[in-house]
């Protein structure tokens, strides 16, 4: 048997950030790699199956959208045509550069941690099995990630479909396909495929697309989806997957009235399930929660001592942010006395349509929810000059404040790079700044940026009759 300090299951973010800083601390460290999740290599979801090469071909469909759209007069611009084979090919080589760069190269650079290319499970609560090697330790961290969840519709067994994964694979574009799930797993895969031409229809569960978003963002994004020509079918109870032809199709009833729906391909974004199933939790004891994901507590502990989880295999939030900061203040509390916990209503979270979709913090329901008295105001990035310079004055940003300090307590955003612009927000809601604060803040001009002080100017004033640069 091998004795170690800590033991890590999984290779994606969470496994790769506790392991930079328990190497940064000196702990003789064993990582075990392989999980679950098809298609994750070293690095986990991420990088092989999740933002990295998603984000690259939605940046490619939103140059391709840009030029069919021509929105600048005077400038005559065509696509002659499309090879979505070398498309695929420089995204897996991108993939392959990020895998290397960021965390093959990188795991060896670590001095006091080892990688075991085998599944982890547990024999006991101090002990791991991974191959043929029995590991003891005192503390292990399970950082297995998770994988789509595709719900058990009557002829999912006989019927291929795609989840983000396969899609991300794909050689050829379909000439239709109907996506399953209007949250942003779902939203970003329509619109992707929309931009290159196929023709989209979404089905979502819920009355609207990304529910738990602020109203005015969800309006002004279906349409937008809606004018891609992306077709969008809320409140759909699924009933039947099957193949009829050359086609798939999707039987479901929608208030009350059955509805056939067809295409090429059927591509399902249902949420996440955790990679638990060869982990053995019930010989180290370690409980689950409601959603059948790892349950711990604000400081990653789970329910049995000296063991630990972090990243997808939690639940929710599932981003790759929160996976790194959550393997990272794990291993903290394991191995110092400076204990840390996590503020979820600090950490942002952003839809990679076009526009982009970005928040941080509370909804206006959200903060009614928690007992605060607040006051919210949006306005149309319409009202932002540099929109109108670059020729796109789609979207709003809301903010959420405190009724009697002002203070920020929650920022939407829609718009181009809001992705980015939702970072001014965050430090706002971490550091409990208010709209004075953001007013009293000299902003570049002219950028999208200054989409977050006019916000907080209109508050006070109608800022449509403002000149431009005021303060």
């Amino acid at each position: 048997m091998e004795e170690v300090d800590y033991v890590i299951i999984g290779h994606g973010a969470a496994a790769f950030a506790a392991a930079i800083k328990a190497d940064s601390l000196g702990i003789d460290t064993i990582m075990i790699g392989k999980n679950a999740t098809n298609g994750a290599l070293i690095g986990g979801t991420c990088v092989n199956v999740g933002c990295v090469p998603s984000k690259r071909l939605i940046t490619l469909g939103e140059f391709v959208d840009d030029i069919r759209k021509t929105r600048y007069a005077g400038i005559n611009a065509s696509i002659n045509s499309i090879d979505f084979k070398k498309i695929m090919a420089q995204k897996d080589a991108i993939v392959e550069g990020f895998r290397d760069k960021k965390y093959s190269s990188v795991l060896k650079s670590l001095k006091h941690v080892s990688y075991i290319n085998e599944f982890g499970a547990f024999k006991d609560k101090n002990t791991i099995i991974a191959g043929q090697k029995e590991i003891h330790a005192k503390n292990i961290l399970v950082a297995t990630g998770a994988r789509p969840y595709v719900p058990k519709v009557q002829g999912i067994e006989t019927t291929s479909y795609l989840t983000n994964e396969e899609a991300l694979s794909i050689k050829e574009l379909p000439k239709s396909m109907i996506v399953v799930g209007g949250r942003a797993l779902g939203l970003e895969f329509a619109q992707m495929f929309a931009h290159f031409g196929v023709k989209v229809t979404i089905l979502q569960r819920s009355k609207t697309i990304i529910p738990d978003w602020e109203p005015e963002v969800v309006n002004f994004l279906s349409g937008y989806l809606e004018e891609d020509g992306i077709e969008i079918n809320t409140g759909v109870d699924l009933k039947e997957i099957g193949i009829k032809g050359t086609q798939k199709y999707i039987k479901g009833r929608m208030e009350g009235v059955d509805k056939t729906f067809a295409a090429d391909e059927i591509l399902f974004a249902t949420g996440r399930i955790p990679n638990i199933e060869k982990l053995n939790l019930n010989e180290a004891g370690v409980s689950l929660n409601k959603q059948g994901f790892i349950g711990v507590d604000g400081m990653l502990k789970t329910s049995v001592p000296g063991i630990y989880a972090a990243g997808d295999v939690t639940g929710e939030p599932m981003l790759e942010t929160v996976a790194a900061k959550e393997g990272n203040v794990a291993t903290q509390n394991a191995f110092t006395k400076d204990i840390k916990k996590i503020n979820f209503a600090e950490i942002p979270s952003a839809i990679f349509t076009m526009p982009e979709a970005a928040k941080v913090g509370f909804t206006d329901v959200e903060a009614h929810g928690k007992g605060i008295k607040c006051s919210c105001g949006a306005i149309p990035l319409s009202l932002v000059p540099k929109a109108g310079i670059i020729g796109d004055e789609r979207g709003l940003i809301k903010i959420v404040i405190d009724y009697k300090t002002k203070r920020i307590v929650g920022t939407s955003i829609l718009s181009r790079n809001a992705a980015d612009l939702i970072m001014e927000a965050t430090l706002a809601v971490k550091f409990k700044l208010t709209i004075d604060d953001i007013i009293d803040t000299v902003h570049v001009f002219p950028t999208l940026s200054e989409a977050m002080k006019l916000a907080s100017q209109n508050f006070y004033q109608d800022v449509s009759k403002l000149s431009c640069c005021t303060v």
